[in-house]
């Protein structure tokens, strides 16, 4: 029994639908499937195109699996993949290469080639084929005719909207990355950081400014404040992932793997006239951070 879709960040919209997939497993004696692709279908088109991903293959199927999801199978997305109508899909991949028997899809799903069939075609295709269809249900967020997408969740992030996005996420935002050293500016103000290198990474990053965190590394889960921006005060031009640390005494971390968990966005990133006004707004930061970590 399967589901297929891209399922970006594992939200709570693609929860409720792996909820009925697993639920239907159960009474039938079969095995949850989920099927998914090694990548976006525009990166196939346009190589230029860089995705905003909220989370990697890697974290994908960790997600997945931590929801009761026995097989994930990645597919590669390719051009004579791309090419195919949502009947030979059904028929070549579905049925014949994985055997799936009954398949759960999303509520505004669509596949095969342009998209151009919806649900009563597939349903219709899967009578022929001796595959069952059913369709799973649309998930909101609370208190809002909004749904819970991918695409909804990215636009918070891109607003700085990380409590919101948490929301329709189930869990914090997160971004993980090796630990490098920078400039020392903020050491020199009193609030070492460490700097967060996503390398390769694909992951959107959330909107500049100052944000209260959870930074885990080495074992540790500590309480952090976190700045993505370009340092205007320092008239720097290019974007820095910068990591503060509320325990000063954590030690020598560099060249170690850090995941940093968003909660809270404290400020917008802008430019104080002297290093004394911005030390003072660090200092609330800081304030502000521990009241919403321990709250």
């Amino acid at each position: 029994m399967a589901t297929i879709g891209c399922f970006d960040g594992v939200h709570r919209g693609h929860q409720l639908l792996l909820g009925k997939v697993i639920d239907e497993t159960l009474k039938r004696g079969l095995i949850p499937m989920v099927i998914t692709f090694d990548r976006q279908p525009r990166e196939l088109f346009d190589p230029s195109f860089r995705p905003q991903l909220l989370s990697t293959t890697a974290e994908k199927s960790e997600q997945l699996k931590a929801l009761g999801i026995a097989k994930v199978v990645i597919l590669p997305f390719t051009r004579e993949l791309a090419a195919l109508s949502a009947q030979q899909f059904m028929h070549d991949v579905l049925k014949e290469k994985l055997d799936v028997e009954v398949l759960v899809t999303g509520y505004d799903n669509r596949f095969g080639h342009n998209r151009e069939e919806g649900f009563n075609d597939y349903v219709r295709y899967g009578r022929e084929i001796g595959l069952e269809v059913l369709r799973g249900d649309e998930e909101r967020f609370e208190g809002s005719d909004i749904p819970v997408s991918s695409s909804a969740i990215r636009q918070l992030l891109s607003d700085g909207d990380v409590s919101k996005a948490a929301e329709g996420l189930s869990r914090n935002y997160s971004l993980t990355g090796s630990i490098v050293k920078g400039e020392h500016i903020g050491h020199e103000l009193g609030f070492p950081t460490a700097n967060l290198d996503l390398g390769d990474s694909n992951k959107l990053i959330p909107a500049s400014g100052a944000y209260a965190v959870w930074a885990v590394t080495g074992g540790r889960k500590m309480p952090a404040m976190m700045n993505i921006g370009t340092r205007p005060t320092f008239d720097g031009h290019h974007q820095t992932l910068e990591v503060h640390i509320l325990d000063n005494e954590v030690g020598d971390i560099y060249g170690e793997t850090m995941t940093v968990e968003f909660v809270e966005r404290l400020r917008a990133e802008r430019k104080f006239e002297t290093r004394e006004a911005l030390m003072a707004q660090l200092e609330d930061d800081r304030r502000r951070t521990m009241e919403m970590i321990n709250d």
